[in-house]
């Protein structure tokens, strides 16, 4: 453990010792750099709290840099969701906003310099061609025949890409490195490439737009980072990272660390997949709740601290695993049960006509609006000859372990009275429950009642007089597999056609409808839920379910690792 009490993973050491040795002269930079191609997802959530997490912790500086090198898939509504998501988690990019486009006239610079070095080269093989020269994994590469072209020969070829003179594919620019390397990142890699697309920060400047390895290293060199993080997948690509820095003998020279991505069960992260989701209308948009954005997770309404606690436990390794998701539902289940404050929501109602309670008798009731938390105060609520309970809290025919309301059976109304249930009635044509006559005790009324009966079933309840009426979606988890696309597989064939089910006239206490958009609440027995910020408008509530009070899908992932 540090001094914060926080696990002392293998990049807090890192980092730690650099400090004592004083390093950088002590400093910590990191930067988290996301391509405004789609929206965050949870896996960029491990990224963006050990980034700025890292900066926050040695008081040190993160920069919130865009990798905006491929125009043709960025748009303005993915830079504005991303820089939406980072905020929500709770971080600050301060003064330090920066776009890989902010550096194009640098790295631009930086290419002729390695072409007079001799270190890059223009080359004119088509696409398909680049790559079976590149060989394979058991097999070296060998060299273009445009390899050896001169210096003066590539500058001006280069130049007049810039200038929009040949078509996309006719010409890229490769460095010059070894096409023999057993590390296939080296064998003379393209570093620009022809596109002439508007960009949407440069405008039409350039015909030419760098790629990623190529840019990245500069970008961190240029913004002086001290720790450059990232996930594993960038472990062969650190010697290309190296290389460039130290060909172009840059005066920074940071210092690449991978760690595992964050892997979830039940989910997907691919960008292309979760478009393909989006683009076929399986999920309303990028924010749609079942989706594992960042922005589907806060309109489900996962709460900022319970991802950033969530990413605190998964933790740093070198080890690539997947994580259960019922690891994440407890984060938010812990979060949300200290904070949000209860309310009784009756979701499928059964009506329930108390016969012996008087016909014009309205009975204020109270209720704490959070059982831990007194300085909530209380909520309140009526109790009349007409009330509403569950229907799944009702059986006709019961196992003898159902603890809830049955003819002749008795059970308690929660912060109300014991009641029985005396008769049913039902549609004489299609045998359908239509309404449950009972009888109260007017003795049991909790915390006041002078009787010692004792019942074990209690019951949620609302009353016909005072409530009223919201919508409430229930949402599940988008996906009946662990791994959807394990193996190559078709992920859509692993679609839970029950991730969401609508109910539009839940009936719920009166003190929610003054809940406002983003708030958050506990149904009783129900699970949590959270006032849905984008259809809740114009006198409409709808609240999604977040997540529920048990892991109901304990029994179903056990099976399935046991393979049955």
């Amino acid at each position: 453990m540090n001094e914060t009490g926080k696990p002392k993973h293998f990049i807090r050491q890192i980092i730690e010792k650099d400090i004592e040795s004083n390093k950088n002269e002590g400093r910590v930079i990191t930067r988290f750099p996301p391509e405004p191609n789609g929206y965050l997802h949870i896996g960029h959530a491990k990224s963006i709290c050990l980034n700025f997490g890292m900066a926050e912790e040695y008081n040190g500086k993160c920069f919130m840099r865009f990798d905006d090198t491929n125009p043709d898939k960025e748009n303005e509504e993915y830079v504005q969701s991303i820089l939406s998501s980072v905020r929500w988690l709770g971080f600050d990019w301060e003064d330090r906003l920066t776009h890989a486009s902010d550096y194009f006239d640098q790295l631009y610079e930086f290419a002729i310099q390695l072409i007079k070095k001799g270190k890059a080269y223009v080359c004119s093989l088509p696409a398909d061609e680049i790559k079976k020269y590149r060989g394979t994994l058991i097999e070296p590469g060998k060299n273009s025949p445009y390899r050896n072209r001169s210096v003066e020969e590539n500058l001006d070829l280069f130049e007049r890409m810039q200038k929009g003179e040949f078509e996309a594919g006719t010409h890229v620019l490769r460095a010059k490195i070894d096409m023999a390397s057993p590390n296939i990142n080296l064998r003379d890699p393209v570093i620009y490439r022809i596109l002439k697309v508007p960009h949407l920060n440069a405008g039409d400047k350039w015909n030419v737009y760098p790629l990623y390895d190529y840019t990245h290293c500069l970008s961190d060199m240029i913004e002086k980072i001290t720790h450059s993080l990232c996930t594993l997948e960038f472990e062969d690509h650190r010697p290309l990272y190296d290389w460039v820095l130290d060909t172009l003998e840059t005066p920074c020279h940071p210092q690449q660390i991978e760690f595992s991505r964050l892997s979830l069960n039940y989910t997907i992260t691919s960008k292309r997949k979760l478009n393909q989701l989006v683009e076929n209308g399986v999920v309303s948009g990028w924010d749609d709740p079942r989706m594992p954005t960042l922005m589907g997770m806060r309109r489900r309404g996962y709460s900022p601290e319970s991802i950033r606690d969530f990413a605190e436990r998964v933790g740093v390794t070198k080890k690539e695993n997947y994580i259960e998701m019922s690891l994440l539902e407890t984060c938010v289940r812990e979060d949300l049960d200290r904070k949000a404050p209860r309310a009784m929501v009756v979701l499928k109602p059964l009506k329930v006509v108390i016969e012996n309670f008087p016909d014009d008798r309205v009975e204020e009731l109270e209720a704490p609006c959070h059982p831990g938390n007194p300085e909530m105060g209380n909520r309140s609520f009526s109790f009349s000859k007409t009330i509403y309970i569950e229907r799944d809290d009702f059986m006709e025919d019961p196992p003898k372990k159902f603890f809830r309301l049955a003819p002749g059976k008795e059970v308690r109304l929660r912060y109300a009275y014991i009641i029985k249930c005396d008769e049913v009635i039902k549609d004489d044509k299609t045998g359908e429950i239509l309404e449950l006559r009972c009888s109260y005790d007017p003795d049991t009324k909790s915390g006041t009642g002078t009787s010692t009966k004792k019942v074990k079933g209690v019951i949620h309840w609302m009353s016909e007089i005072g409530s009223a009426r919201a919508e409430v979606r229930l949402y599940d988890r988008l996906f009946t597999k662990a791994r959807p696309d394990a193996g190559g597989a078709d992920f859509v064939k692993t679609l839970n056609p029950d991730s969401i089910e609508t109910i539009e006239d839940a009936i719920i206490e009166p003190g929610l409808t003054n809940a406002g958009p983003e708030d958050r609440f506990q149904f009783e027995r129900l699970g949590y839920f959270y006032v849905d910020p984008v259809d809740s408008k114009d006198g409409k509530l709808v609240f999604n379910r977040t997540v529920t009070l048990r892991d109901s899908w304990a029994k179903i992932e056990k099976a399935e690792m046991s393979g049955k």
